[in-house]
């Protein structure tokens, strides 16, 4: 069976984003500084559209977690617009333009039903409103024996870690304080079921920290 990977940048006292999340900052108040370590590089720009980019120590690791991906699972905040029923004469499309990075399905957690959302690049959101079991379902069957990326956002993410289906988490720990704003542990406990510590690469910029469980578990 496929594995359920996670990954996402936190902060040295534990946020994912900053207070005051809104449309106009979707990562709140000083959110994007979690993500200056990967914006220059290579990796990250060239799924995006974007020419040039820097290779360093985290070029690998960011190769490594696209690699093997056949599909996407992120929240409905992570995947954005206003709160609450879908907007029919103007729905929300995302952040990422017309040509979507991910190139492959992407399943959005949402309370609110809409039709898929087919954009250039072969992405197609999908809108689930059954949770977290029937998108890792629909996720593991698009991504025909590939694994399947968890995306976030904090809410998302503490949803799977609760219920024991992560099977990678990558943690990019960005040397800065937030001091509020979305913990990503927040309500999860204090057990990993499973999770256990198995690579460290340390830059200037963030430390990537890997977590799996062993391969063939129930």
């Amino acid at each position: 069976m496929s594995r359920l990977r996670f990954g996402i940048s936190m902060s040295l006292d534990g946020y994912v984003a900053g207070p005051r999340q809104s449309v106009d900052e979707p990562l709140g108040v000083g959110g994007e500084q979690l993500h200056d370590w990967v914006v220059p590089l290579a990796a990250w720009r060239a799924p995006h559209g974007l020419p040039g980019g820097e290779v360093n120590d985290s070029s690998a690791v960011l190769e490594e977690s696209t690699a093997g991906i056949g599909a996407t699972i992120m929240g409905r905040n992570m995947f954005g617009g206003h709160p609450g029923p879908w907007n029919p004469e103007n729905p929300w499309k995302g952040w990422w333009g017309r040509n979507p990075p991910f190139h492959h399905p992407v399943f959005v957690l949402t309370h609110h039903a809409r039709p898929p959302l087919e954009l250039e690049g072969v992405t197609t959101f999908h809108f689930v409103t059954g949770g977290i079991g029937e998108a890792l379902d629909r996720a593991r069957q698009s991504a025909g024996g590939r694994d399947v990326w968890l995306a976030g956002g904090a809410k998302a993410a503490q949803q799977y870690l609760a219920a024991g289906l992560v099977d990678e988490m990558l943690i990019h720990l960005v040397p800065l304080l937030l001091g509020a704003g979305e913990r990503l542990f927040e309500g999860v406990g204090t057990d990993l079921a499973g999770l256990r510590p198995v690579r460290t690469v340390a830059t200037a910029k963030v430390t990537h920290l890997k977590f799996a469980r062993p391969r063939g578990r129930p």
